[in-house]
């Protein structure tokens, strides 16, 4: 079980914008550069998450991306949403339609016990709680004392 390379550098991305916004637009191409990202694949990531209302761009000389919400108002579950599509484990755990065995299947329980769970955890971590986590490690980073 892996996350999309889009929900993945998306997070960054947000994480970026929210740690270096400071009242301004921040440039694609700085965040492209901080992340390590391509300045095309995160153009694409960023129209998504302008699609989902949780960006926006500014445009003009001092133009660039900007949180649309707080981020203690984005939850990473939109993140997910907004790139990936809804992080069920597996299809029978959204729409048990699809599959004959449905009542009675055991390895479904688990799928759905475990999609609950994750869901579960998206939904109460906010997009502030892993920037500060974020800025946690790159103050404890900053601080070691290197001979």
């Amino acid at each position: 079980m892996k996350l999309s390379t889009r929900v993945r550098y998306g997070l960054r991305a947000m994480i970026d914008l929210e740690l270096n916004e400071h009242d301004r637009p921040v440039l694609v191409q700085a965040i492209a550069e901080r992340q390590e990202i391509s300045r095309k694949y995160l153009d694409n990531l960023l129209i998504a998450l302008k699609a989902a209302g949780l960006v926006r761009s500014v445009r003009g000389a001092r133009g660039g991306y900007k949180l649309a919400k707080h981020a203690q108002d984005i939850t990473l579950r939109d993140i997910s949403i907004a790139l990936g599509g809804d992080p069920a484990l597996t299809d029978c755990t959204l729409d048990g339609a699809i599959c004959s065995r449905v009542d009675t299947c055991p390895t479904r329980d688990v799928w759905k016990e475990m999609t609950e769970s994750l869901e579960a955890y998206l939904q109460k971590t906010t997009l502030a709680d892993v920037a500060r986590k974020a800025k946690d490690k790159v103050q404890a980073d900053s601080s070691m004392y290197y001979i």
